[in-house]
């Protein structure tokens, strides 16, 4: 199966329910993106925020109209259902984690895509680094940190990372291939000490699952895009949508497109 058909098919099978878990590893080549979909009259701040904090939430792509569920630019895409798990937030609480939101899709409703780190998983497995989540067949371990968030209007909160070990010499590798990656978080934001960023428990994600750190590792922390979640939670809209972490939407977009060369 040619890979365009093979996102495609990923995307067909989340759509009828087929498949549902996280999709770090799946439909290799292409980008995945972190969701956000917010009211019309909360869009224009959170796209404020968004390019103020362009680590945490790079901008990929922004539905053309209030109400529009596709996304061209990134394949045939219907976002209400082509998420495996979604979030919901009213009034900065998360009260539901659907599978398809037909339900609550309404006129004023826009879309946001954004980068998402699986894109350079990608480039670190192709130059022989091993991503522990992905070896160990768990979502990627996120935490919530200290690091603060430039605000824009009711947005702001902290910066949410994701954490993969490497060996010192690995982790100096994977911090220059990711250097190439500035839409899809870049470098990372921290290594070594968790605590110095406000993480007390590696063994206690706030999002997504725990996985080991053998002697001799450091763990090595980039910006996530989990961070937007954090900032609904600030913000309090009185709806707001976005993935469930680890659980991307899956586009036609090349990672090599993402690359700067």
């Amino acid at each position: 199966m040619e890979p365009t058909q093979a996102a495609a098919q990923l995307r067909q099978d989340i759509r009828k329910g087929i498949h549902r878990g996280p999709t770090s590893g799946l439909a290799p080549g292409y980008v995945q993106c972190n969701i956000a979909i917010l009211p019309r009259d909360w869009a224009g701040d959170f796209l404020r925020f968004c390019q103020a904090n362009p680590r945490p939430c790079p901008v990929v792509a922004v539905a053309a109209n209030p109400g529009d569920p596709c996304l061209p630019p990134l394949g045939d895409i219907d976002i209400r259902s082509d998420v495996p798990r979604y979030r919901v937030f009213r009034d900065g609480e998360l009260v539901d984690e659907p599978e398809d939101i037909h339900a609550l899709w309404r006129d004023d409703l826009v879309t946001f895509a954004l980068g998402c780190s699986f894109s350079f998983e990608e480039a670190l497995l192709a130059d022989g680094l091993e991503i522990r989540n992905i070896s160990e067949g768990v979502n990627v371990p996120m935490y919530r940190t200290n690091l603060p968030c430039q605000p824009a209007g009711p947005f702001r909160g902290n910066m949410v990372v994701s954490m993969r070990p490497f060996p010192a010499a690995q982790a100096i590798r994977a911090i220059q291939i990711c250097t190439r990656f500035p839409a899809v978080h870049g470098a990372p934001v921290h290594l070594g000490d968790p605590a110095e960023i406000g993480i007390q428990d590696l063994a206690r994600p706030d999002f997504g699952d725990a996985v080991s750190l053998r002697p001799g590792e450091l763990p090595v922390f980039w910006a996530c895009g989990v961070t937007p979640q954090v900032a609904l939670e600030q913000a309090r809209p009185p709806l707001a949508i976005t993935h469930s972490p680890g659980h991307m939407l899956v586009t036609d977009l090349r990672n090599s497109q993402m690359a700067v060369l």
